[in-house]
């Protein structure tokens, strides 16, 4: 959980029904993206196994189950622990692999959506720019016309 500076808490999600769910308040990519994820079952299913994977009760309950069985399952060298670590490592290098694909299409949907808003922004700056120059010679125009 984070603090912003003006004292708001953002409790990061990675979940996307969570995060549509929590009530605060995102960038609209986030919002987006999270929408997106939550309509389709695979990826709701990799976001879930993701979200585990990187937490420390998937870290204990693999000491756990490691110890375990080299314990009482199988004798040294542990030939299937080793087979099951392994496929274990091929499906959760291919979840990291998606979520990293997930960081990269969020990034490039909030650059699209604040590139979006600074265009707008310029526009709406020059526009206002414009603005105050013509009234800035109206004004410098009555001025010397007052003058005179």
């Amino acid at each position: 959980m984070t603090t912003h500076a003006d004292g708001h808490r953002h409790n990061p999600q990675l979940i996307p029904r969570r995060l549509l769910r929590s009530g605060q308040v995102h960038h609209p990519a986030v919002l987006d993206e999270a929408k997106r994820r939550s309509a389709d079952f695979q990826l709701r299913l990799a976001d879930r196994i993701t979200a585990f994977a990187g937490s420390m009760n998937f870290v204990w309950l693999h000491a756990a189950l490691f110890g375990v069985w080299m314990a009482f399952v199988e004798p040294s060298p542990w030939p299937t622990l080793t087979l099951v670590v392994s496929l274990e490592a091929i499906f959760l290098s291919t979840f990291v692999m998606i979520g990293q694909n997930r960081q990269a299409a969020f990034q490039q949907a909030r650059a699209d959506h604040d590139f979006q808003t600074q265009e707008l922004e310029l526009k709406t700056n020059t526009e206002l720019t414009r603005e105050i120059h013509v009234l800035t010679q109206e004004l410098h125009r009555r001025f010397i016309n007052h003058q005179a």
